[in-house]
C-alpha cells in the first residue's frame, strides 16, 4: 500500500475553508450565529429542535415513553433542524444553544421557560422532571448515572470517530479507521460483557441509560450505522443484539425513531411532530402525495 505524502503540522493552524468531508461547508472554528432567525413555537409545554440523528432519536424516543405512560405534561412539538443546511447556527437555535449542537429542547410549562441542551442534561432532566426511568434509590440511581455519562463519554469514538473516518472523510485512511474501530468494538465488549446476565442495562430496569445508549450501540448492532456490519462483525456481541432488539420492539422506540427523521424510507420520516395523530397522516410518503 503506498504511503500518502506525510503531513506536516504547521506551527499556527489556520481554518483552511476546503478541507473537505460530508460537513466541509458548515464545520467552522468559532461559534455564535450566521444567520437571523427565530425558532418556530408550538402550543405544548415542550419544543424541541432537533434532526433524527441518535443523539436526537435519544428525546423522542423518552418523550414517547413518557406519552406512553400517560404523562400528558410531556407532550411536545417537534421542529426539524436540518443540520447540513446549518439550521443550527440561526440566531433563534444559538439563543437556546449556543454550542449550536441537536438536540435542544425548551420547556414551556416553568414560569420562565427553561432551555436544555446536550442530550444526556435532557433525559436527566426529563427523568427528575417526570420521576420515572431513572431508578430511586441512591446507589441504584448512581449506577445509572454511571452509563448515562459512559455513553456520552465513549460515543464521540463512534459517531466522530469511527463514523467519521469510515463513512464521511474525503478520503479513507487507515490509520484512524484502524483506531477508531478497535476502540468501538472495545466499547461493543465492555456492553456484551455487561448485558452477559441482564435485560437491561442497570438495575434491571429500563432507564434513561438504554435510552441513551440504544440508538448508538444498538443501531449499530442491528446494522443501521454507517453501512459498517460487516466491517466490525457486530453479531458476534449476541448480549448486546439480543438487548438491542429488544428495545426496538417497544413502540415508543418505533414512533422516536421516526421523528426529525429525513432519511430512509418515505413512511418512516415524521419531519415534524405535533400530534400523535401526525405518526399516521403527516409521515413523508403522505406529504408527498398531497403536495
Amino acid at each position: 500500500m503506498a504511503k500518502s505524502e506525510k503531513y506536516v503540522p504547521p506551527k499556527k493552524w489556520e481554518w483552511d475553508k476546503e478541507n473537505g468531508g460530508k460537513f466541509a461547508n458548515i464545520n467552522r472554528p468559532i461559534s455564535g450565529n450566521t444567520h437571523v432567525k427565530d425558532l418556530p413555537v408550538g402550543k405544548h409545554p415542550f419544543q424541541l429542535y432537533s434532526q433524527g440523528t441518535p443523539n436526537g432519536v435519544k428525546i423522542t424516543i423518552m418523550l414517547e415513553e413518557l406519552l406512553d405512560l400517560g404523562i400528558k405534561e410531556a407532550e411536545y412539538d417537534a421542529w426539524l433542524i436540518r443540520i447540513g443546511n446549518g439550521d443550527q447556527f440561526s440566531s433563534g437555535f444559538v439563543e437556546i444553544n449556543p454550542n449550536s449542537k441537536i438536540p435542544s429542547i425548551l420547556d414551556k410549562s416553568r414560569d420562565q421557560p427553561v432551555r436544555i441542551f446536550e442530550s444526556g442534561s435532557i433525559l436527566l432532566y426529563l427523568a427528575d422532571k417526570f420521576d420515572i426511568f431513572i431508578p430511586k434509590k441512591f446507589e441504584d440511581r448512581t449506577e445509572c448515572l454511571n452509563w448515562l455519562f459512559w455513553q456520552m463519554a465513549s460515543a464521540p469514538y463512534l459517531g466522530g470517530g469511527f463514523g467519521h473516518f469510515y463513512a464521511y472523510a474525503p478520503e479513507k485512511y487507515e490509520y484512524p479507521i484502524n483506531r477508531f474501530a478497535m476502540e468501538v468494538k472495545r466499547q461493543l465488549d465492555v456492553l456484551d460483557k455487561l448485558l452477559s446476565d441482564k435485560n437491561f442495562i442497570c438495575c434491571e430496569e429500563y432507564t434513561i441509560a438504554d435510552i441513551a445508549i440504544w440508538p448508538w450501540y444498538g443501531a449499530l448492532v442491528l446494522g443501521r450505522l454507517y453501512d459498517s456490519e460487516e466491517f466490525l462483525d457486530v453479531k458476534k456481541y449476541k448480549n448486546v443484539l439480543k438487548w438491542a432488539r429488544k428495545i426496538n420492539e417497544r413502540k415508543a422506540v418505533k414512533r422516536g425513531i421516526m421523528v426529525n427523521k429525513i432519511k430512509g424510507k418515505l413512511s418512516s420520516q415524521l419531519h415534524e411532530r405535533h400530534s400523535s395523530s401526525d405518526f399516521i397522516n403527516k409521515t413523508q410518503d403522505k406529504l408527498e402525495k398531497l403536495s
